[in-house]
């Protein structure tokens, strides 16, 4: 006796894994994001030793004195007793003739530990407080 393989069973599972993915493509079913839309940072101007707060959109850039700040992402963790703050940033200071070219920083902040990732700048400290 001959055994048949059963070709109808595979393509029912393939329609169906077709069907769900253009169900899902059609109705926006969109896993949640947990970035944030605006994020708190402080300046510390380290010559008249005055602290400033800022608040700034994602994804726009701010002028603050020489520098213009950029945050492309700000996210809170969510498992944690004590949450922690991370924001990718890009800050960028508009007297060294390079401007165009380099930045001054480039890289994520934490708010626990500023000093991980180091914003050396000789007149300003960046430091992250809050994402919302």
């Amino acid at each position: 006796m001959q055994l048949k393989k059963n070709i109808n069973l595979g393509k029912i599972k393939i329609l169906k894994f077709i069907y769900l993915v253009t169900f899902i493509l059609l109705f926006g079913i969109k896993p949640s994001l947990s970035s944030e839309d605006f994020v708190e940072i402080k300046i510390l101007d380290k010559v008249s030793s005055k602290t400033s707060q800022l608040k700034l959109n994602i994804t726009q850039e701010a002028k603050f004195e020489n520098l213009i700040i950029k945050v492309l992402k700000c996210k809170n963790s969510e498992f944690d007793d004590d949450p922690e703050i991370t924001a990718y940033m890009q800050v960028q200071d508009v007297t060294l003739n390079n401007n165009d070219q380099v930045f001054v920083f480039n890289g994520w902040t934490f708010s626990s530990s500023p000093s991980i990732s180091l914003f050396d700048h000789p007149v300003y400290d960046i430091w992250l407080t809050k994402c919302y």
